[in-house]
């Protein structure tokens, strides 16, 4: 923690200041005259020390001005993100004799445990496809959006001593969590390709619509995290249900069976939750070769465009009292 502190302090200072920052020569009405030697022995600490940037914190608000001047302001911090997020990855794997491998470790384990269940136990229909391409398949999307949303909506909480003694965009540490689950997933994607070849799963190039499909996805994942990560300061019942949550979740979305396992009158209701119709998505274009069906990803499109504004103003709108109540 201490060293993430360092970091965060580092990066912010070296920030410009943004629009809503006076300087303390601004806040200040008193005229110094900085020529003489004796005016300068005079100078109080305080007005010595005027040209240091003060960040005015504004009451909670609600607004399209809200994400407006966020937005501006996480752009300049954007050098502190990738720093952060690269944090993540290096403390995740420190004194880890398997370091980055673990990453492909955790779908790889889950696929051989439900290739199991599923093929020895009882039968899961998966239109011709082996069983281990096409859980892994959906376990690839799924993890990537469950733990951007466990260990984002955790993040807030997990450095008061950061939140209290400095400013920089509180969002950036819950979108730290969403660069570092990006990463994890393109290490896991190779995996993928490789159990495609092994079992002679053709690539097509209907693969390149997996790239807006994780782009919605994403965004799915931190209008999520980014509303439940702010109530998480407020209330902690969030974060100890969150787990049991997604637990639940993987099983409603067609992660370990296919969407036609799913009664052809309950398939309208089914895709109402965006991540059942994403995950579908992806493995229709990765593994069944084919484009997806467009309304289907415009849906899942639009809930994105509305949630994700909705939850970055709620967050932004409870940034200014994170401080006084985590």
């Amino acid at each position: 923690m201490g060293e993430l502190s360092r970091v965060a302090w580092k990066f912010a200072n070296r920030m410009s200041i943004p629009p809503e920052t006076e300087t303390a020569s601004q806040v200040s009405n008193h005229p110094v005259d900085r020529g003489s030697p004796q005016s300068q022995q005079e100078i109080s600490p305080s007005i010595r020390n005027a040209e240091r940037p003060i960040k005015i914190i504004r009451p909670p608000s609600f607004s399209l001005a809200t994400i407006s001047t966020g937005l501006r302001t996480l752009a300049q911090y954007s050098d502190l993100l990738y720093t952060l997020s690269l944090f993540r990855l290096s403390v995740r794997y420190k004194q880890s004799a398997l370091g980055w491998t673990w990453a492909a470790l955790q779908p790889l384990a889950l696929m051989g445990i439900y290739t199991i269940i599923f093929t020895r136990v009882t039968m899961v229909a998966t239109g011709g496809t082996p069983y281990p391409v096409f859980v892994f398949s959906g376990l690839l999307p799924w993890i990537f959006f469950s733990s951007t949303i466990s260990n984002a909506v955790n993040g807030l909480v997990l450095y008061p001593n950061l939140l209290t003694k400095m400013y920089f965009p509180r969002e950036i540490i819950p979108l730290s969590y969403l660069v570092a689950s990006f990463t994890d997933f393109c290490i896991a994607s190779v995996i993928l390709s490789g159990l495609m070849l092994y079992y002679r799963v053709p690539l097509t190039w209907h693969m390149l619509y997996a790239l807006p499909i994780v782009l919605i996805l994403a965004g799915f994942a931190a209008s999520i995290s980014l509303f439940f990560s702010a109530l998480q300061v407020r209330f902690r019942d969030v974060g100890l249900a969150m787990p049991f949550l997604l637990q639940i979740w993987m099983f409603t979305v067609p992660v370990v069976y296919s969407l036609q396992a799913v009664p052809a009158r309950y398939r309208t209701l089914y895709l109402l939750d965006p991540a059942a119709g994403l995950i579908e998505s992806f493995r229709r274009v990765v593994i069944n070769g084919v484009a997806p069906d467009l309304g289907t990803l415009a849906f899942c499109g639009s809930i994105v465009l509305a949630s994700l504004p909705i939850a970055y103003a709620f967050f932004k709108s409870s940034e200014s009292t994170m401080a006084d109540v985590i």
